[in-house]
C-alpha cells in the first residue's frame, strides 16, 4: 500500500492541492494529514479520495465540522493514537505535540508512527517502529510531503513548490 502522508497546511489549500495532484499521480492508496490543518478549504481538497486525518494544536474544531465531513464523505479525525491497520501494519497517526505521542515512540507499539508539528522532514527508526515526519506545507523551506510504501518499507521526500 502507498501511502500519502502531509502536515502542518496551516489552511494553505492552493499548496495541499499540489500535493494531492502529486499523490494523485503516484498513486497513493490512502492519504493522512498530520494536523495543522487549518480550515475547511483544505479538507475540501482531500474531499473525494481515501484519507484520514487528526486535528493539530493550531486546528479550532467548530460544532459543525462534523456535519460538514459527513456532507463531503471524509471520515471524522482519527483521535490520536488510534491504530490504523494498513497492509498488515500497524500506524498511529499524531500531531507530534501531545504526551501520548512521545508515549508511543518509546512503548514501540506499532509498525510507523506518522506525526507532524515540528515543519521538520523526520525518518527514523526507534527500536522496531519508524518515526516518519513529512516535514510541513507552511512555514518551511522546502515545503514537502511524503509517500510510505508499506510494501517495501520505503519513505520518499517530496518537495512541493
Amino acid at each position: 500500500m502507498r501511502i500519502g502522508i502531509l502536515s502542518d497546511s496551516h489552511g494553505r489549500h492552493l499548496t495541499v492541492r499540489r500535493a494531492v495532484e502529486l499523490f494523485d499521480r503516484l498513486g497513493v492508496d490512502l492519504i493522512i494529514h498530520c494536523g495543522d490543518i487549518g480550515d475547511e478549504s483544505v479538507l475540501d481538497e482531500l474531499a473525494g479520495r481515501p484519507c484520514r486525518f487528526v486535528w493539530g494544536n493550531m486546528d479550532q474544531p467548530g460544532c459543525g465540522v462534523d456535519a460538514y465531513l459527513k456532507s463531503t464523505g471524509i471520515p471524522s479525525p482519527v483521535t490520536n493514537g488510534t491504530p490504523i491497520q494498513a497492509d498488515g501494519k500497524t500506524i498511529l497517526v499524531f500531531h507530534g505535540h501531545e504526551r501520548a505521542f512521545h508515549r508511543a515512540v518509546s512503548d514501540e507499539a506499532a509498525d510507523y508512527i506518522l506525526h507532524g508539528h515540528t515543519h521538520q522532514k523526520r525518518d527514523e527508526r526507534v527500536g522496531r517502529c519508524r518515526v516518519i515526519n513529512p516535514g510541513a506545507l507552511h512555514r518551511a523551506k522546502p515545503k514537502s510531503v511524503a509517500t510510505l510504501d508499506t510494501a517495501t518499507d520505503t519513505v520518499t521526500f517530496h518537495d512541493i513548490d
